[in-house]
């Protein structure tokens, strides 16, 4: 079994930076594509920053130049780099991992959610 588990949220003021972490552990081989989501009370859940296994990147464009979305794999762990944060960015976030659970197959997983909050 594969289990995500996030930290590095919390409350900053607009314009600070903030670095979320998104671990993988148990049994698996490596992190394959990764993605970051948020959501905002009353809000559906959006889609914030996404890489592929060979490391292509997309980002909402409501994110685009301040978010980037990275990973170290010797340690399993995918990162999401927030700069000139604003309060609008303030959501649970969550992590989404496809993982290399065994060679030739894969598996997603999602984390259990971290909060950010943007304080004017």
């Amino acid at each position: 079994q594969v289990q995500l588990v996030e930290s590095g949220g919390g409350l900053v003021q607009a314009g600070g930076s903030l670095r979320l972490s998104c671990a993988a552990s148990g049994s698996m081989f490596s992190i394959n594509a990764m993605a970051w989501y948020r959501q905002a009370p009353g809000k559906q859940r959006e889609l914030v920053a996404s890489s592929t296994g060979g490391g292509s990147t997309n980002y909402a464009e409501s994110v685009k130049g301040r978010f980037i979305i990275s990973r170290d794999n010797a340690k399993n762990t995918v990162y999401l780099q927030m700069n000139s944060l604003k309060p609008d960015d303030t959501a649970v976030y969550y992590c989404n991992v496809d993982v290399l659970v065994v060679a030739g197959i894969l598996k997603n997983y999602w984390g259990q959610g971290t909060q950010v909050t943007v304080s004017s």
